[in-house]
Parts: C-alpha cells; structure tokens; sequence
C-alpha cells in the first residue's frame, strides 16, 4: 500500500490543497504507525500537513488510527484516571507538569503522564519525575488510585514516537506533535487535560474535542505544558459529550506577585521544590490549585 493518492490531495499548497475526509485521516495514519511507507513519503506527508494545517475531521481521523493501535494503561475501575501529556518540557520555567500530577494523585485519583524528548535542550518530565524517585513505566500496567505514574510514548506507541521524531530531521513540528496532546491511552474513566500555545490551536483543538466527544479540560498552558501559567491563571474549559463548559475565567491585567519558585529548572532542583510543596513547606501556586479544582469539576460534569 502507499499513500502517494492522499499526498497528491494534501500537498497542493495552502490554496489548492483539498482536505481529507475522516475515513481517508485513519488509512493514511494507519499505513504510517505502521511502517508500511517509505521515509520519503512520511516526509512529504509532514511537509503537506505542516503547509496545509490539519482540519478537525482530519485530526479525528489521525485519532482514530492512534487509538486502534495504542497500548493502552488501565486505570482503576472505580475511580477516575486524569491523563497529562508532556512534550513540550522547560525551557525557562520551572516544570510544574509532575507537582499537578501529584497533587491530583493526593486527591484520590489517578494520574497517567506520557511523554517523551522532543528538543534535547529542554528539562523533560519523566527526568523530573526521575529526580522525585518515580521511575518510567517499562510497560503498560493498571494504575491504582492516588498514584501518578509516567510512561515514555515509545511504550504507548512505537509508530507515534518515530513520527514525532521527524521533527528532529526537518526541524518542523506535524501532525503527531498535536495527536500526542489529544490521545487517550487508558482504559477506564478519564480525563484529557490538554493544553495549546498558540490562539489557533485553542479552537482547532476545541472543535477537535467537540468532534471526538473526548471528557477533556483544556487550557493555554505553560511553555506548552498542560499545567496552568504559575504567574498568571489561564482560563480553562471542559469538553464532556461534543459540549462546552466555561469552568475557570482566568487572570488578566499585570503581573503583581511572581510565584515563590526555585530560579533554576534543572530536574534535582525542580524535584526539592515539589517536595517542599508537597510536605507543606511552602505554599501550592494558586493556579495550581485552581486547576485541581477545575479538573475535580470537569469529572463530575
């Protein structure tokens, strides 16, 4: 099988290139997660999409295909499972991605976080998660309640973790960098909470997740991170059934307090000051704790 047909639809340019329809998204992903085409055609691919930009029909499609193929955790059977995706990492910020899931973990749930190394510069999750004493899953497993565990995308999904690593080559991000951040990979009750950088991505992934009918949380997040700006609260929406729910407003105006975080972001320091919060030593960002309150509503909408 080749994908050649869809390339020819897809890569006409940003004005002449056609949308693929929903079915079409699924057998083209497919054939990729699959290796059945070749590195040229994968590159085209990448290429036409990052050009063209990805419709929502097309991105459930790209869904479909991921979740066909996932190797999926299982979460526990009575409680709810809060899935964190973590990709982007910290370039200047602290990472706060494993404290939100750990805290969401001291409220009774379980916390699934997967993720992987998509620019070797910045500080990655399943480092800090190291640095805490939390070692990656080597495979999937059921997660019990009030656990926050990671798992490397390679052990969700060899195929999606080659894709991302396109970007390595071409040095431009594709389809794959938005299916990480809409993916499910647990069986049981679940919450998405995904985040975008950019105002566009906030309404291709809103009408993604009305598409897909996903339970999910989203918000503008902070260097990419689905974890809310520690400086200023986002505000944030639930996605339960195709409908929307306004749950968090969000801050606006100037910065008044900076938050009481370590000026370094290298995983050991992270890692102390997540224990400091943790043990009560020093206080939970506020954004923090309202979106703990947000991802508590969302649950129960």
């Amino acid at each position: 099988m080749a994908i050649g047909h869809y390339i020819k639809e897809i890569g006409r340019g940003r004005d002449g290139a056609r949308a693929l329809d929903r079915t079409q998204a699924t057998d083209l992903m497919g054939q990729i997660l699959d290796s059945q085409v070749s590195d040229l055609e994968v590159g085209a691919f990448c290429l036409a999409m990052r050009i063209k930009g990805e419709t929502p029909d097309e991105m459930a499609g790209f869904l479909d295909a991921v979740h066909a193929r996932l190797h999926r955790l299982e979460g526990p059977a009575d409680k709810w499972t809060v899935v964190l995706p973590s990709y982007n990492g910290a370039r200047r910020l602290p990472l706060m991605t494993p404290l939100l899931a750990q805290l969401l973990a001291r409220e009774g749930l379980a916390v699934v976080v997967h993720g992987c190394a998509t620019e070797s510069t910045r500080v990655t999750s399943e480092q800090v998660f190291a640095a805490m004493g939390i070692n990656a899953l080597s495979a999937p497993r059921l997660v019990k309640a009030g656990e926050a565990v990671f798992v490397p995308t390679e052990v969700l999904s060899p195929g999606l973790k080659r894709l991302l690593d396109v970007r390595r080559v071409v040095g431009l991000r594709n389809p794959a960098h938005s299916l990480v951040k809409l993916m499910n990979p647990v069986v049981g009750k679940t919450l998405l909470v995904s985040s975008y950088t950019h105002p566009e991505y906030a309404l291709s992934m809103a009408a993604t997740f009305e598409l897909t009918g996903e339970r999910a949380l989203l918000l503008r997040g902070t260097e990419g991170e689905a974890v809310a700006d520690a400086r200023r609260c986002p505000p944030m929406e639930a996605f339960v059934n195709g409908q929307r729910t306004a749950l968090v407003e969000g801050q606006s105006g100037p910065l008044t307090r900076l938050p009481d975080w370590p000026s370094a972001i290298d995983p050991e320091t992270t890692a102390r000051y997540n224990a400091a919060v943790l043990n009560g030593d020093l206080a939970v960002p506020e954004s923090l704790t309202r979106q703990v309150q947000a991802v508590l509503q969302a649950i129960q909408l």
